[in-house]
């Protein structure tokens, strides 16, 4: 029912209340403070969403970016790969103590580093603005992400209301705002305006970025709004009245930073935020929380829970039931991005739970407590519990004998299977999961003991995914969508396991003759990895196709299929074939598919994407003259090995918001919170490993290379634009030619609004039409 605000929980679990704005809209507060609103898929810029499953908000917050969206494109007239010459400079050949002579380019806002940046654009955007298709693509694009005949994506709200978060080219930054249920059902929504975002930037001078809005249950007319200068995941909060539409005079007000922020009753905020200068984690985050109460200044909040320095990050919050009755307090440290450690404040004292650090608790349902299992486990009593299953248990029995915990299974996945998303309606739990990288919802009732799973009658051989559930009925959207399907929305009936279609979002390019294919290349140990193509059905197998491949591989972060209006208009319909890998390290195929790619075991990773190239070049879809690729964030990465270690088998590569230097990684910005997933440079087996496979570190004299386009944001405060930066300077100093792109606004997705957003696919496409198709 109410909004969730999202105050920047980097990698946070899906336990708190956060709003995540995704490209679709609002989320939804969960009243038992675990559960999560699955995204609710609008038509974007995204051919392949991540699959928003019980790591979304984890997701939100983590390396995701771009988030399996493949973007635009960049230019550049020649297609020759160019050999590399040697440097003095390469930090390759630099001893620990050795000063690099980029680093200066780690100086976000520094004067030498901006001149630099500013050089960089002005010299990639004349070469790729240039071109005559640079400005019809963005035409394109903003055409399709402002038109007006989207699918408001519909969020629950108390009383039988909808709410939406829309952007058009009259709402650039965005709107709040909220129809009755009926109307909204019947397709004839009377939209009642909550907040202006543009209006609300024009009257204070301010570049805010809407990043979400928490409101107090059980009446939810309280919110706290979260306010990025820039699109930042440092966010002002402040609080709104939703009656009187108004800001509170004299209300909660939170000055910007990376912050977690929990009501626990009207007058009282849980907040953990950097309270004095430098007290964070490495990884930049709180680890300490405070109670406000309202009227009191900062200085004046009192601490209730306190982490460790080198956690991750660390806070109290609170949970609630699904009508938004306070049920108990509890705190989380978070050792490690993959690791929780939970204390529960109970009548008798702080108790903990002998689960695994790796589980995460997905919802409280008629006083069940909800985990999902990342690990196999065995209980005390022996019970053995297998890894990505679902398993409940009543909380308060367990608190009060907490050594005999004894969990029963809600589901259980086979090798094939992974639940992607777990949400909750006023009676019912209901899952979403992938079977082979297609979807199926089940609506879940603990009945006389035993948990009762039916499917819900959704589409099949389809990518589903939950939208809001409503705490007040049982009722609950869900989006259907494909390649070449645009996405459809449905609301179902958890009690009923009732479906109704309500709309299909409108084509956003020329689908015909385009078909979609299902593909599973072998990887370097012989493990299967699954790739879908999109391409023509007469699309001839002489190795000419332009080919643009993307993919993850990472956080357990599942890719699937899904409709991009811009991808099918700016390189389907010009006669490209796109592709999406399913490599391990996402979530496709559960947390085994994942773990088999962390720390130093990570080349699997690399290998799977290679696999799957030379897949495509020996069944002759393609060849290395026409074959690009394209990843943002941990997806960054990704193109960086890929360009460092196979060069021969690409002709483009899109690098979005990278991570590249992986020996200081750790040092930048949100890093430390990764190492759970990369490994760690002070640890020695790791950092060799880490050398090894560092973009940065990894360029060598002599070799031939493709020119890449690397993508950035200057307000990028969580995978810092000095990986970026400092990549590109090297190829500059090797004699080694590159396009670069830094947007001043923009945060961890490289823009602030649907203009900046059309402009980067804009030179994104044009790039890999210079390369690919010239």
């Amino acid at each position: 029912m109410n909004e969730v605000l999202y105050f920047v929980k980097c990698f946070m679990r899906t336990r708190h209340y956060i709003f995540v704005r995704f490209s679709s809209g609002l989320a939804k507060e969960t009243k038992a403070g675990v559960s999560f609103r699955q995204n609710q898929p609008r038509e974007t810029l995204h051919m392949s969403n991540s699959s928003l499953s019980r790591q979304a908000l984890r997701m939100a917050a983590s390396l995701l970016i771009l988030g399996a969206m493949p973007l635009t494109s960049q230019a550049q007239m020649t297609n020759i790969t160019t050999v590399a010459k040697s440097t003095p400079a390469n930090p390759a050949s630099l001893t620990p103590d050795a000063a690099d002579p980029r680093q200066y380019l780690e100086e976000v806002e520094g004067e030498k580093s901006l001149t630099w940046v500013k050089a960089q654009n002005e010299r990639s955007l004349k070469s790729l603005m240039a071109d005559p298709r640079f400005a019809q693509y963005e035409a394109d694009v903003l055409k399709i992400v402002e038109a007006t005949d989207r699918i408001p994506s519909p969020g629950f709200a108390n009383g039988g209301f909808i709410d939406n978060f829309w952007q058009d080219k009259d709402h650039v930054r965005g709107i709040w705002r909220r129809t009755d249920k009926a109307s909204y059902l019947a397709g004839t929504p009377k939209w009642d305006i909550l907040l202006d975002f543009d209006a609300l930037a024009e009257a204070e001078g301010q570049n805010w970025v809407y990043k979400g809005a928490s409101c107090l249950p059980p009446q939810n007319t309280r919110c706290l709004i979260s306010l990025s200068n820039g699109g930042k995941d440092a966010v002002t909060v402040r609080e709104y009245d939703l009656t009187t539409k108004s800001f509170v005079e004299g209300g909660f007000t939170l000055p910007e930073g990376k912050q977690i922020v929990t009501w626990k009753d009207k007058d009282t905020l849980y907040v953990a935020r950097e309270w004095t200068p430098g007290e964070v984690t490495p990884s930049g985050y709180a680890f300490v929380t405070k109670v406000l109460k309202r009227g009191q200044n900062l200085d004046q909040a009192v601490e209730i829970h306190r982490g460790e320095k080198a956690d991750m990050m660390a806070y109290r919050t609170v949970l609630r039931d699904i009508d938004g009755n306070y049920v108990m307090d509890y705190a989380e440290r978070r050792p490690s991005f993959f690791e929780t450690d939970t204390t529960w404040f109970t009548e008798a004292g702080e108790v903990k739970l002998p689960l695994p650090l790796t589980s995460e608790m997905n919802a409280y349902y008629k006083g069940q407590a909800v985990f999902s299992l990342k690990d196999d486990w065995t209980s005390a009593r022996g019970t053995k519990y297998p890894s990505g299953a679902v398993i409940a248990f009543d909380l308060k029995a367990a608190l009060k004998d907490p050594k005999n915990v004894e969990p029963s299974v809600i589901f259980a996945p086979n090798d094939h299977q992974s639940v992607s998303g777990i949400g909750q309606t006023k009676n019912h739990l209901v899952l979403s999961i992938l079977s082979n990288v297609t979807g199926q919802v089940q609506s879940v009732s603990l009945i006389n003991g035993q948990w009762v799973l039916k499917s819900l009658p959704l589409p099949e051989n389809s990518s589903l995914s939950l939208g809001s559930t409503d705490d007040e009925s049982d009722q609950l959207f869900a989006w259907s969508t494909g390649y070449l399907q645009p996405s459809t929305l449905y609301i179902a009936d958890a009690d009923k396991t009732t479906v109704t279609k309500l709309k299909a979002s409108p084509e956003r390019f020329n689908a015909e003759g385009l078909k979609v294919e299902q593909h599973w290349a072998t990887s370097k140990d012989g493990t299967k990895v699954p790739y879908f193509v999109v391409m023509k059905k007469d699309t001839k197998l002489d190795g000419n196709t332009p080919t643009l491949l993307y993919a993850y591989g990472g956080f357990e972060i599942s890719l699937t299929p899904s409709y991009s209006g811009a991808i099918g208009k700016l390189w389907l319909e010009k006669g490209g074939a796109y592709v999406l890998a399913n490599i391990r390290g996402g979530g496709e195929f559960g947390p085994k598919w994942h773990e088999a790619g962390l720390k130093t075991k990570r080349q699997v990773i690399y290998d799977d994407f290679q696999a799957v190239a030379e897949d495509l070049i020996k069944s002759k879809i393609t060849s290395p003259r026409r074959l690009g690729i394209m990843g943002g964030s941990n997806g960054g990465l990704l193109m960086g090995v890929q360009l460092t270690q196979r060069p021969d088998l690409w002709n483009a590569v899109v690098v979005q918001v990278p991570l590249l230097d992986m020996l200081r990684y750790h040092t930048l910005l949100a890093g430390a919170s990764w190492q759970g997933e990369y490994g760690r440079p002070d640890v020695p087996e790791e950092a060799a490993f880490l050398k090894a496979i560092s973009p940065y570190h990894n360029l060598k004299a002599g070799v031939k290379y493709p020119e890449p386009f690397f993508v950035t944001s200057t307000k990028d405060d969580r995978v810092h634009p000095g990986h970026a930066r400092k990549m590109a300077a090297l190829m500059g100093d090797m004699g080694l030619p590159f396009l670069y792109y830094e947007n001043t606004d923009g945060g961890h997705s490289a823009a602030a609004n649907l203009k900046e957003t059309a402009k980067r696919n804009a030179l994104e496409y044009t790039y890999l039409a210079q390369k690919l198709m010239d």
